[in-house]
């Protein structure tokens, strides 16, 4: 019988989160499989804009880890240079009235304390940050932080240098455990891998692939929309853009239809328009309503909007748990098992800082940030409730 690959560590998701994963912990000096059914960022990754962001997080958790996450990313541009279009462009969150503005400046300021830059802008200086916004809005804060890369763009580079083992269409069906429980690689329908260690990133599948393991990790898709327009002149809009009423889209807890304009360009002209929200399980369909919502928001936000043409759209699925932060770290429940999905829409620009965590982990060392909001067992009591 063929002796079964060995490795030190078996990821299972080859999304942004997975390729990040795969990277640190071959960094960190460990053999590293990366497995998945699909292509390379052929799940959320690729139908994601890239958003590394600071400015819809609400001081907590997630925020710190958030901005840990974007330093990682500025050190892999500056050693990797334009490799995944980076842009630092920043963030320009706007107010339509004075109330909505009230509310985004207390936002800030709270977001201040725990370290992020932001700086407030009246009414007669947004027109100067983007020359084609609306007349008449109320103001709105800069988030210099902010920045966007070219997601499977970025994904797929990650993965190259980490020297990792890649089998795509390569489908898990099972994880392999010992007599005690204790993980030893995972069943896949081309054979076995052997492993110490397995890394669930598998985005909006992490609860299928929890469940593979026997335990539960209640994970749910949550569709997005993305309008794609016509080729513009580079960088026509100059930030990522967006109303102040996404922050609470955004943490709503609705499995309803929701929408909130946001605007930006990429490097090779075209702008993107989002964004939508809606739990319907994994319908692919194109929600016509959602479209048209996107639209008139984008055209609400910048007028010129109007005369250009809508190329494609595309949709996505965020994978969602019901307090909005995702599950990094080991899972008591199987030793050996990791996980590292549920970011929801920040997968992006949470990746890296989850990855880095989860790699030091794997070495047995202690991440730089505090992961116990994140556990993967978190759920429980709500199971047993």
């Amino acid at each position: 019988m063929a002796k079964q690959p060995s490795y030190d560590v078996v990821v299972v998701g080859a999304g942004m989160v997975g390729a990040a994963c795969a990277l640190y912990a071959a960094r960190s000096g460990l053999d590293v499989a990366l497995v998945d059914r699909g292509p390379v960022a052929g799940g959320t990754t690729g139908a994601g804009e890239g958003n590394l962001l600071v400015s819809d997080k609400a001081p907590g958790p997630e925020l710190l880890l958030a901005l840990h996450s974007c330093r990682l990313w500025a050190e892999l541009a500056e050693e990797f240079g334009t490799a995944f279009e980076y842009e630092p462009k920043g963030g320009v969150v706007v107010a339509t009235g004075p109330a909505e503005l009230a509310a985004l400046d207390d936002f800030a300021a709270a977001q201040q304390a725990a370290g992020v830059r932001a700086i407030s802008v009246g009414a007669d200086e947004l027109r100067a940050l983007e020359p084609d916004l609306a007349p008449g809005l109320a103001g709105g804060v800069l988030y210099p932080e902010d920045a966007q890369v070219m997601p499977a763009l970025a994904a797929a580079h990650l993965v190259r240098v980490s020297g990792a083992r890649l089998l795509t269409g390569t489908t898990v069906t099972g994880v392999l455990r010992t007599s005690g429980g204790v993980v030893r690689g995972v069943r896949t329908d081309r054979g076995e891998l052997h492993a110490p260690a397995v890394v669930n990133a598998a985005g909006t599948w992490g609860g299928e692939v929890a469940a593979l393991a026997g335990v539960s990790l209640p994970v749910l898709p949550r569709r997005g929309f993305v309008l794609v327009t016509e080729p513009l002149p580079p960088r026509r809009v100059r930030h990522k853009v967006y109303a102040a009423d996404y922050v609470a889209d955004v943490a709503s807890d609705s499995a309803a239809l929701q929408t909130s304009p946001v605007v930006e360009s990429t490097a090779a002209g075209p702008v993107l328009i989002g964004a939508s929200r809606e739990r319907v399980g994994f319908d692919r369909s194109v929600s016509l309503p959602a479209v048209r919502a996107l639209a008139a928001g984008a055209v609400r936000l910048f007028p010129f909007l109007a005369e250009v043409r809508a190329m494609r759209t595309y949709v996505g699925f965020r994978p969602y748990l019901p307090d909005h932060l995702p599950a990094i770290g080991p899972d008591p429940r199987v030793p050996g098992l990791y996980h590292a999905c549920g970011h929801e829409g920040a997968g992006i620009g949470l990746a890296t800082g989850t990855g880095q965590s989860i790699a030091r982990l794997l070495a047995g060392e202690r991440p730089e940030l505090d992961l116990a909001p994140f556990r993967p067992d978190r759920f429980l009591e709500e199971e047993r409730a």
